[in-house]
């Protein structure tokens, strides 16, 4: 299906639903689902952020200040994980108590605000991954536009730049939970690490990272075109000396690189 094809008919589904509430994280995928959607629905559409500490500041600012300029309702929720009976322990169908929390306050969210829908930013690509999360995403009903539309990310990220959104070439982002090895517990402490040692990535000029929590061990996972950046002694040495600071005793880069679910590697999908 054209590009085209597949912009007409998100624009028909996001008219259907009449009303909507969209989980807003202001990453790629739900930044342009809200767009459209304000576009077309206009005051009838709410969109909702929620903190936790899974959840960095600077993602958080970023949605806040996007909802801002489009002039969007948005509403603010708190949706701390680590609360959840389970969650932190780890388990391989973590994202599942996650996206079941958060969903059903977005609901709560949904009904206060007199809203008929709840939307997700799900799409193509989300289908062949290990996403325990859209098993939540099934039994409360959310829906998922873009993925109805056959949209991948590809996709979004095209017709993100045709309607100047900054969002377009932004690196993927998924919670900071992501980043421990299945069963191997989760802190608001390990969490922070974690979000200090991305930023530090982040802030010497790096755009694609992921910093995975292996205990006592950061491992770097960064684009194939900025591995090469790694070859500098002094950079190196700043980043080891500025991972110790946080907590970490040994550092290490990734040979393949960034890539999605890297944790999933570890587990046999097929028997869960």
């Amino acid at each position: 299906m054209a590009l085209q094809d597949k912009y007409d008919k998100l624009k028909e589904i996001i008219k259907g639903s009449e009303s909507l509430a969209v989980a807003f994280s202001g990453g790629v995928d739900s930044t342009f689902l809200l767009k459209v959607a304000y576009d077309i629905l206009g005051d009838k559409v709410v969109a909702v952020t929620a903190q936790s500490s899974t959840y960095p500041e600077r993602e958080y600012r970023m949605a806040e200040n996007f909802a801002k300029e489009l002039g969007v309702k948005h509403v603010v929720i708190v949706s701390e994980e680590l609360d959840i009976d389970g969650f932190s322990s780890n388990p391989v169908n973590r994202c599942y108590y996650c996206k079941k929390e958060l969903f059903t306050k977005v609901h709560e969210v949904a009904r206060e605000q007199g809203v008929k829908c709840v939307a997700d930013g799900s799409n193509m690509d989300d289908i062949g991954d290990y996403r325990p999360g859209l098993k939540a995403v099934n039994e409360l009903k959310v829906i998922s536009p873009l993925k109805q539309a056959g949209m991948t990310k590809d996709d979004i990220r095209a017709l993100s730049k045709e309607l100047n959104l900054p969002t377009w070439n932004k690196q993927a982002f998924a919670c900071l939970a992501s980043r421990f090895p299945y069963g191997h517990e989760i802190t608001k402490e390990k969490l922070s690490m974690v979000d200090q040692a991305e930023q530090i990535l982040l802030d010497l000029g790096f755009r694609t990272v992921r910093v995975r929590h292996h205990e006592n061990l950061a491992r770097i996972e960064v684009s194939q075109e900025e591995m090469k950046k790694f070859f500098n002694e002094a950079l190196m040495d700043e980043i080891y000396q500025s991972f110790k600071g946080i907590g970490f005793n040994y550092v290490a880069l990734d040979l393949k690189g960034y890539r999605t679910g890297s944790m999933n590697e570890t587990i046999d999908t097929t028997t869960i």
